[in-house]
Order: structure tokens, then sequence, then C-alpha cells
């Protein structure tokens, strides 16, 4: 076998290291790009996964009015005509027939005081009046006879045929009856005045209402003794008091930095915290011409326009005085949110409602702008929308609220 020979047969072993190295570097290509791209996806689906920390805002109810407002205050209802109802006679009550609530006409008895002593006395003034009406009688006949007698005389004597002593006797007669008729007239007018005020005692007795209101509280009960100044022991000076619910009127302190913004005859808003749904119209009435240096303010006192059984006194309430009266359709609410909450999404504007721990895109409609808000439909009022970063959202959208310090 000829040298050439060999040499085809001989290994060459840098050829075959050579290849291996390049296989071997063909295959950590590929783990490494294995690994990067398991890397980048494992970086994807943290970024999807992962939580966006977002500020919310909530949807709110609005008034109109609230864009046309020029001042807040708050005060309280109050009934410009109220009384306590006492007795001008000290007595024991013995009756009462109205409690609280109860509703009272202007000269209604609403309690009673123990009058048969006054009863008494009023029968024994209407028998005075009585007899002295009898002893006119007696007196009037008696001047009429003695009128006829001296009549007689006049013309007896004209004729001769009585004495002038007979005449001047029937004469004193009737000027003595004429005297008895005005005495017994002045006997009447005398007993008739017993009877009045005999009738006059009588009716203190008996507790009337002044005029049309409601019994706020009931202070004595049956039994309680009754006295104007209420100085007796364990004595009560009114029985009830009561309020004409038609004088309601709010009494709002204002602060005298913003009196120039309030005038007579400026339309008001009237807020009740017992009745927060509805919104009252009103009006000033008067601004109090004296001021309170404990507080800076002055008092303003708003008439209602619009009357309610349910408004009540001492009621806790807040006027919005208001830059022009308002109509019915700004006293209806209005569904309105921050308007920084609002994205477009194509040609749809909607908001990112907050469900859970994540973010729902819903479509609105936008309204007219309210102040420092718009309205909106198709939301509702107390729902939680993210207001930023609202770029880093999608519907779906995971989200984390920030932590309450």
């Amino acid at each position: 076998m000829s040298s050439d020979s060999l040499d085809g047969l001989t290994i060459h072993r840098t050829a075959t290291s050579a290849a291996r190295k390049g296989r071997w570097r063909s295959r950590k290509n590929l783990i490494v790009a294995g690994l990067l791209a398991a890397l980048v996806i494992a970086v994807i689906m943290f970024l999807r996964n992962r939580a966006i920390t977002v500020e919310t805002t909530r949807v709110s109810q609005v008034y109109p009015t609230q864009s046309f407002t020029l001042l807040n205050a708050s005060g309280y209802v109050v009934a410009q005509r109220k009384a306590a109802v006492a007795s001008k006679t000290t007595g024991r009550l013995e009756w009462i027939g109205v409690e609280e609530g109860s509703l009272v006409k202007a000269g209604e008895i609403i309690a009673r005081l123990e009058n048969k002593d006054l009863k008494a006395m009023v029968l024994q003034e209407q028998a005075g009046v009585n007899s002295s009406r009898a002893a006119l009688d007696q007196a009037r006949a008696d001047l009429t006879d003695a009128e006829q007698s001296y009549k007689r005389q006049q013309e007896l004597i004209q004729q001769g045929i009585v004495s002038k002593a007979d005449f001047d006797a029937a004469q004193a007669r009737f000027k003595r009856s004429a005297a008895a008729v005005k005495g017994a007239e002045a006997g009447v007018r005398g007993a008739k005045a017993s009877l009045q005020a005999a009738s006059v005692n009588l009716e203190y007795s008996l507790i009337r209402a002044p005029f049309d209101a409601v019994v706020l509280t009931k202070n004595a009960d049956v039994g309680d003794i009754i006295t104007p100044l209420g100085a007796a022991a364990n004595a009560k000076a009114a029985v009830v008091t009561i309020a004409d619910l038609n004088s309601l009127q709010v009494e709002a302190d204002v602060s005298e930095s913003n009196l120039a913004q309030v005038k007579k005859g400026q339309p008001c808003e009237i807020i009740l915290d017992a009745l927060p749904g509805v919104r009252f119209r009103g009006v000033v009435h008067i601004v109090v011409p004296t001021a309170d240096r404990s507080k800076a303010s002055v008092m303003v006192k708003i008439r209602f326009v619009d009357t309610d059984s349910r408004i009540l006194p001492e009621m806790s309430a807040r006027v919005a005085f208001l830059e022009h009266a308002a109509v019915k359709r700004d006293q209806q609410p209005r569904i309105a949110v921050n308007p920084a909450a609002i994205v477009k999404s194509g040609n749809r504007a909607g908001v990112y409602l907050i469900k859970a721990d994540h973010v729902v895109f819903v479509p609105v409609t936008v309204g007219a702008r309210l102040g420092d808000v718009v309205e909106v439909s198709g939301v509702a009022s107390g729902d939680k929308l993210a207001l930023n970063p609202l770029e880093k959202l999608k519907d779906g959208a995971k989200i984390s609220l920030p932590d309450k310090k």
C-alpha cells in the first residue's frame, strides 16, 4: 500500500473538533434564545397580571341649583307665632282635651280649671239681674199710675174741683215714681255689670287657643295647680305650648363678611336634615338689623315658599342663597361625576367602573356642566370610578387601591 493511501486513511482531529464546537455553539444559542423568550413571556405575563394602583372618585347626586349658589348658611326652623297658653286665674286643672300634635282652632277650649264656685257666682248674679228687672217693672208700673193720677189732678185743679194740696201730692208722687224708675234702671245696669264680671271670671277658667295652631308640648295634667306666675309650689304656669305652623321660617346665621351677598326678597333653597331628599323653595323675609358680636354674624329669616306638613319647628336646616330663582327642573337631582374620570374610547365616552379588583369600561352619555362636575347617564350614584392613571387602564385591568392611612 502506498503512502498516499495511508494518508487518506488518517483522521483529521482539527476538523472534527471544530464541527463539535460549532454544534455546541448552536445548541447554546438555542438554549439562550429559549431562556430569553421564556423570560420575555414571563415579564409580559407579570406586567399583564400586575395590579395598577389607582386613585378613585365617586358618582354623586347633585342639584343644578348648586351651580348658581352664592352662599350657604345653617340654622333652624322657628315658628314666628308661638304661645305658652295659660290661665289668668289660679286654679286646679280639671280637664284637658289636647295632646302633643293636636290641631286646635282659634277660640277652641283646650283645657278647663275647676269652676263650680264661679258657675254659682254667675247664677247668683243672673238672679240679681232678674230681681233688678222685676223691680224696674214695678217702678215703671208705679210711674204709669202716678202719671195718670197727676194728669187727672191737673184737669181737676183747672176746674177748681180739687185742692192745691191734692194736686201737689199727685205731682210729688209722679216725680218720685220717675226717679224710682231711673234708680231701678241703674240697678239693672249694675246687676248686668256684676253678671258680666262673674261671667268673665268663669271664662278665665276655660283655657282657649288664641289662634289656629298645633300643640307642641303638654306642660300640665289633670290635678295640677295652674297659676299665672307659677310661683306656688308644684304649680304650672302654662298648660300647653302651641305654634302656628303657617308661620314657620328658617332663622340662619350669616357671617358679617358675607352679608353683602344677602338681601330681602332673595330666592333661596332650603334643605332640612330630616328630609335630605327634598328641596324647598324659600325667600329672604328679613335681615335682622343687629349683629351678634360673639359670633360675628347676623340673623337672616327665610320664609318657605313651598309648604309641607312634615316641616316641624326646631328642625335643623341648611340654606343656599341663590343667584336667581330656581325652577322645578332645577330641583330635580342629577347624576354627575368628576370630568377627569371620563375617557374616550374611539367615538365613545366612558368611565372605568371599579369592580372588586378590576375595572370595567362603562359607556356614558355626557350632559351639562354643573359647577365642578358634569352630568352623565349610564352610572348610578355612589358608584366608585377610577380617576388616575387612566392611560394605563383598559377594560378588565386589575387594580389595587392605595392604603388608607
